[in-house]
């Protein structure tokens, strides 16, 4: 069996700029109930489709809202916004990566599905005065315990009023000390949604305004 977090290079794949050639190839997968090709490449988060924490994710997440604005931090080549994009036609959704090339192939991929709602950036493109009404987000967990924590304190705060975020962790990657961490540093209510394959979902909900 492969493994999907392979990026076919010695790349990794929060590297900003990968050094492995861009040799872009096509990829069959299923998102939000639908067959569709798109495009991944070398250095990237796994490039050789839907990886396992995701895909629980997708799975276990409740339905997004029809509208509002909703932020894939770590997009990848986009598996969770265009899942966004593709259930919620009327939401501004937004892909966040510090891989280039991840930002490139989720753009190439949203044109592709004509999800002109759809749109990712490098987190240098946003500003901090901007809420989100839904985080969705496999966190880069092997960048370390101390830049994890760096992102999340970013991140999280910026959910909107009454907004929510769903984490993907593997439970013996950390999510239990994680969930507590978010609600003791953050002070942000956080509980565990769904448990499945090894991984929990986490909810994080907005502190009140």
């Amino acid at each position: 069996m492969t493994d999907s977090r392979r990026t076919d290079s010695a790349d990794h794949y929060f590297t900003a700029t990968p050094a492995s050639p861009n040799e872009r190839r096509p990829l069959d997968v299923s998102l939000a109930g639908r067959r569709v090709t798109l495009e991944v490449a070398p250095g990237i988060f796994s490039p050789g489709g839907v990886d396992k924490g995701t895909a629980v994710l997708l799975e276990e997440a409740p339905a997004p809202p029809p509208s509002g604005r909703f932020l894939d931090l770590g997009c990848g080549w986009g598996a969770i916004a265009l899942t966004l994009g593709l259930l919620s036609e009327h939401a501004d959704v937004l892909g966040v990566d510090v891989n280039e090339r991840s930002v490139d192939l989720t753009n190439r991929n949203a044109a592709a599905l004509g999800l002109d709602h759809v749109r990712a950036v490098t987190p240098d493109e946003v500003g901090d005065d901007t809420a989100y009404d839904l985080i969705w987000s496999n966190p880069p967990i092997r960048i370390g315990k101390q830049a994890l924590h760096e992102l999340l304190r970013r991140w999280l705060p910026l959910l909107a009023p009454g907004g929510t975020a769903y984490l993907v962790v593997q439970r013996n990657l950390g999510s239990d000390s994680l969930q507590r961490w978010i609600e003791a540093d953050l002070g942000m209510p956080c509980a565990r949604h769904a448990s499945s394959k090894g991984f929990r979902v986490l909810r994080v909900d907005a502190t009140a305004a």
